[in-house]
């Protein structure tokens, strides 16, 4: 959990430093984006070649005493790119202020008279060692004053990004494609499909090996999704999946390139007008892939039918085309492309319109020749404010052409519309474990029960786990600190019941904490949120009790992962300083334990959630959650594939309110309210008369 934290605070602290240097430029968030992805692509690069290169030395030979040097040979049997000195991210580090005065050449043998050039051949000298690269790496670094670029190369030199291993630099590209597709928003933020949406599709469609295509990759979310997915698994991604992808916007497509580099993955990726998915199958793959997944642009118009109608891939016809010979809406022409593409075992995954589900006309001829097929296989209706610039709500579609037989007739249906995760005023998402909820209803359906029981041993795992951890944390500690060294006959009586009382209740409580009540007791997420509350007012009222804390023991810990830094302990400081440092010790105990709240309460509420649900692991259909709907009731509903038309509406709980009397009584007390405006109009009024106003 520890790693977890400092990743997520290494992500923020990393985006605070290279946004503020941007605040303080004159460049937009559109241009600084992909010179500073670039940067972390660089950073990427020399920490896996460094990696590889002492894997290569353990083994070298030496020829009279002097180790063989590294070669780029060495590198390719790796799946490494070798760097050349001049492109190692510390060389460019240590670089001097006074680039000109150096007197460096460029690979083409030209001077170089700023960072910005540097940087630039930098970029060159890794594109000539990797195909997949070549042209994609940005190069525009001298719009950057040297001293920007030198503070921003400082940033990601960062030990950090080495010390916590793994995927840590993936996990920061993605990161910061996020806040970037945010600030720039550009095409309607198409370039970057949020992540609690690209993890539903992968994780309903479970790709395990074959050819993917995106054939609107945009950043090439779906790639990195899949390779997490398949490693997870414990498989080698590039040996088990080949990844394509068409993007008509180059800028795209770049991103795109370097998020598969970033993340150790290969893949061919086509753009620019070739790439232009209604009038092209760049890479000819109809009916060879085993996954589709897309979240394609929605409603786009003036498509040229005729071209269109050339390109192929239209196994149910063309959608409605206008007088001007143009498709009005492309929607059907890509749900008729990503069925098209599939083999006969073939998955796809994509992102829709809402209006997709219930559109007339061609489109529900295509639709309704589409679920005639029998390989529609889940639909999931999403909330409002899943994308960063649009609030309107979506579906999730899910194509499935090796469906089992006894599920070929029929639908599941999902009204994923009500559960969801607030992120901020306008932005909604899925958490980790909303997803997995809602993953768990796809394999109830598809009677893969076993995954379902997999999981609740999971979340009871996790309890177990969490719950133990929180016994180790130092909150217990430090409340008894606290009952221990005040000096309770110089505090105030009503402060004194009133924290006395609160340490009591928490010194009582957390050490019987237990995962198995959580479990079996779901009365526990309310005992939970409180106890959440009570440490909060443990940190007020503690830190406002040092005033009377008589210190006649020393009272100090600290951890590298401390948000509050805690200043050393002296036993001979002033009694000001000793309190700054149990102030610190008392903030950084109780942020841990709200952590570990937070954490429990998470899956707690999950776990309560699905059980209550489906607690002995059978598929039911739950008003106004899911439905599995035949095919025959699909077409008395006018091959509607509107979630909502089948799940229905959740029950409403009674509240023993009666709805007549209640309106009484409203009305009664409006008419007081009204009574006491009009007396309180007079008073005013007659006032103003006294003071000759009116």
């Amino acid at each position: 959990m520890n790693q977890a934290v400092n990743i997520k605070k290494l992500e923020a602290d990393l985006w605070e430093s290279a946004d503020l240097l941007r605040v303080g430029s004159k460049l937009t968030s559109n241009q600084y984006c992909m010179p500073v992805l670039g940067l972390i692509f660089l950073r990427y690069a020399h920490s896996r070649f460094k990696m590889v290169e002492a894997e290569i030395l353990k083994n070298r030979p030496s020829r009279g005493g002097r180790v063989m040097p590294v070669e780029a040979s060495d590198f390719v049997s790796r799946s490494a790119l070798f760097l050349p000195k001049e492109a190692q991210y510390a060389y460019l580090v240590e670089l001097p202020e006074n680039i000109s005065a150096t007197g460096l050449l460029n690979r083409h043998g030209e001077v170089m008279n700023s960072l910005g050039e540097v940087v630039n051949n930098a970029m060159e000298l890794v594109e000539q060692q990797s195909e997949q690269l070549s042209g994609v790496l940005p190069k525009d670094y001298t719009m950057f004053s040297d001293e920007l670029l030198a503070e921003l190369l400082r940033i990601f030199n960062n030990n950090a990004l080495d010390d916590v291993g793994g995927d840590i630099v993936g996990r920061i590209y993605e990161y910061f494609l996020n806040k970037f597709a945010k600030n720039i928003a550009q095409d309607d933020g198409v370039f970057f499909t949020p992540k609690s949406l690209v993890k539903m599709i992968v994780n309903v469609l479970e790709p395990t090996q074959g050819v993917l295509l995106d054939p609107a990759c945009g950043s090439g979310g779906m790639f990195v999704q899949t390779g997490d997915f398949v490693e997870h698994a414990g498989m080698l991604a590039n040996n088990a999946m080949t990844f394509y992808g068409q993007e008509k916007v180059e800028y795209n497509a770049q991103l795109c390139l370097m998020n598969l580099a970033v993340h150790g993955l290969t893949g061919v990726v086509k753009s620019g007008d070739e790439a232009n998915t209604f009038y092209h199958d760049a890479h000819n793959l109809v009916g060879c892939c085993d996954y589709v997944m897309a979240n394609p642009p929605f409603n786009v118009d003036k498509v040229k039918s005729e071209s269109a109608q050339s390109a192929g891939r239209l196994p149910f016809g063309l959608p409605s085309v206008n007088k001007n010979k143009e498709i009005g809406n492309a929607n059907y022409l890509w749900i008729s492309y990503f069925y098209a593409y599939l083999n006969e075992h073939g998955r796809a995954g994509f992102v829709m319109a809402s209006s997709a589900t219930d559109s007339q006309g061609k489109d529900k001829d295509i639709r309704q020749q589409l679920v005639e097929t029998g390989h529609v296989d889940v639909m999931i209706s999403v909330g409002n404010n899943f994308f960063y610039t649009k609030s309107l709500p979506c579906s999730l579609w899910f194509l499935d052409k090796g469906k089992k037989e006894e599920l070929r007739d029929k639908v599941l249906f999902i009204d994923a519309r009500n559960y969801y995760t607030v992120v901020d005023r306008t932005l909604n998402e899925w958490t980790e474990w909303q997803l997995k909820n809602l993953n768990a209803i796809v394999w109830l359906y598809r009677g893969e029960d076993d995954k379902y029981f997999l999981l609740i041993d999971h979340y009871e795992h996790l309890l177990n786990m969490y719950s133990l951890e929180f016994q180790d944390t130092k909150i217990l500690e430090t409340i008894r600190f606290m009952m221990q060294e005040t000096d309770w006959s110089a505090m105030p009586e009503a402060d004194r019941k009133v924290f006395f009382d609160l340490c009591q209740d928490l010194i009582q409580y957390l050490p019987n904490f237990h995962w198995y009540d959580l479990v079996e007791n779901h009365q526990q997420v309310d005992h939970l949120k409180s106890v959440k509350e009570k440490i909060k007012q443990f940190e007020k009222l503690a830190v406002e009790a040092l005033k009377y804390n008589m210190h006649r023991r020393i009272f100090y810990h600290s951890s590298s992962d401390d948000q509050f830094k805690v200043p050393k302990f002296d036993p001979k400081a002033s009694t000001a300083k000793k309190n700054k440092t149990v102030t610190a010790i008392i903030k950084n105990d109780c942020l841990v334990a709200d952590q570990y709240l937070d954490r429990m309460l998470a899956i707690q509420e999950a776990y309560i959630w699905l059980t209550e649900k489906f607690g002995e692991g059978t598929y039911a259909d739950i008003p106004g959650l899911c439905k599995v709907a035949t095919l025959e009731e699909i077409a008395a509903k006018g091959y509607s594939l509107t979630p909502g038309a089948y799940v229905g509406v959740a029950p409403t709980e009674d509240d023993g309110v009666d709805f007549h009397e209640r309106m009484a009584e409203i009305h009664q007390e409006l008419l007081t309210l009204q009574e006491e405006s009009n007396r309180l109009m007079e008073t005013i009024s007659k006032n103003w008369k006294e003071m000759g106003l009116l």
